[in-house]
């Protein structure tokens, strides 16, 4: 199916479903997309393993980025928030810290009550520099589609060292200052039923959720083209059903449909 890719590093501002008004920054390419993952739903598309592309570099991000809020700021426009997302994991950025840091800067001088969000598939938790960078900001929104090994192999399909007992160790480290978001889909790919909608999947899910103890939970599924094919959205009532189980412990859950 028909996906797309961010053709800039500043882009926006765009209307998110889950943060409000936005203003994005693709610290990847902007011809391919880099990433430690190559989700099965991703509506970016499949991960580029040959061409790598040029990622901007620190100076230029904070140049863009600069000249946009001002522009912004003269034209009166609202912001709600200045999002880490684009074309693959933010977090690989070699200058990551540095740039947010640079990004922390300028929202203070031009949109001091907008808030600063990282997407991220929790792969580079491993990096003290990036847990650190990461607390630094706002809404540091951090990936947890399954608990099973399986599931996150079909559904992620991780390709660096990866397994869910790491990253749920290393989503404890914030101490519930984090985010943790999930989609949840079914289907069939290459002959294999994928599922994270399942009782096992699901109660294995709480159980880790009430573990890390976030602040919040972001709970949605498919909402645009993705690279595979055979994937069902799942309803809305099935979501709310889920998310219930998060509320129960007193941890609130956004529901995206």
């Amino acid at each position: 199916m028909p996906t797309f890719l961010f053709d800039s590093f500043v882009f926006g501002p765009i209307r998110s479903r889950r943060l409000g008004v936005s203003l994005g920054i693709n610290l990847l390419p902007i011809n391919s997309k880099i990433c430690s993952f190559d989700c099965i739903y991703c509506e970016c598309g499949w991960t580029n393993k040959k061409e790598k592309g040029r990622m901007p570099s620190r100076e230029e991000v904070k140049k863009y980025l600069d000249e946009k809020l001002l522009e912004m700021q003269k034209k009166g426009d609202a912001l709600d928030v200045i999002t880490f997302a684009g074309n693959g994991e933010p977090t690989l950025h070699p200058d990551f810290s540095g740039i947010i840091d640079d990004t922390i800067e300028l929202r203070n001088r031009y949109f001091p009550y907008a808030r600063i969000a990282v997407l991220s598939n929790s792969t580079m938790l491993t990096k003290n520099e990036v847990i650190n960078a990461l607390k630094k900001v706002d809404q540091n929104i951090l990936k947890l589609d399954s608990v099973f090994d399986s599931t996150i192999k079909l559904l992620n399909q991780p390709q660096v060292k990866f397994s869910a007992e790491e990253l749920v160790k290393n989503l404890k480290s914030f101490e519930g200052n984090l985010i943790v978001q999930t989609l949840f889909l079914r289907g069939v790919y290459e002959g294999k039923i994928v599922d994270n909608t399942t009782k096992e999947e699901v109660d294995g899910w709480v159980e880790q959720i009430k573990a890390v103890k976030p602040k919040e939970v972001m709970v949605y599924t498919i909402a645009r083209d993705t690279p595979a094919t055979g994937l069902e959205k799942i309803s809305l009532k099935e979501l709310k059903a889920i998310a219930a189980k998060i509320e129960a412990l007193g941890i609130p859950v956004q529901v995206s449909a």
